[in-house]
């Protein structure tokens, strides 16, 4: 269990990083030849699930006893954020572009992988 809580550890910055990465093309912000148009309520959530996974692989890879949880806690918020920026996109299908798209399926399908490796291995150590 000790290898999985620090590949979630690292996995969850890395998805932190690339949250503020989104949240930073959707402020207008180009990144070499990738573009977005500025959304602020794209900013918003996609910092909130920046800091929620930097919290979560912090807990993991210093070993705070709220690690597990706070995995959980920070995978389900992300997630719950892709689910509501695919829901926007769904409500709204003009603002979609093949970045969007490919970003929230991704995202989507790697942090709920996260959050039932999390969810299990909690489990597995009570």
């Amino acid at each position: 269990m000790d290898a999985l809580r620090k590949a979630l550890g690292v996995l969850s910055l890395v998805y932190a990083l690339i949250f503020f990465g989104a949240a930073l093309l959707h402020a207008g912000t180009p990144a070499g030849p990738l573009t977005q148009p500025a959304i602020v309520p794209a900013v918003i959530v996609e910092t909130l699930c920046a800091v929620g996974l930097l919290a979560g692989g912090y807990g993991a890879l210093t070993r705070r006893p709220w690690a597990w949880d706070g995995l959980i806690r920070a995978h389900a918020g992300a997630l719950g954020g892709v689910l509501i920026g695919i829901l926007a996109l769904a409500l709204r299908p003009s603002a979609a572009t093949a970045l969007t798209t490919w970003f929230h399926d991704t995202m989507a399908i790697l942090l709920a992988g996260g959050l039932a490796a999390a969810f299990y291995a909690s489990r597995s150590r009570r």
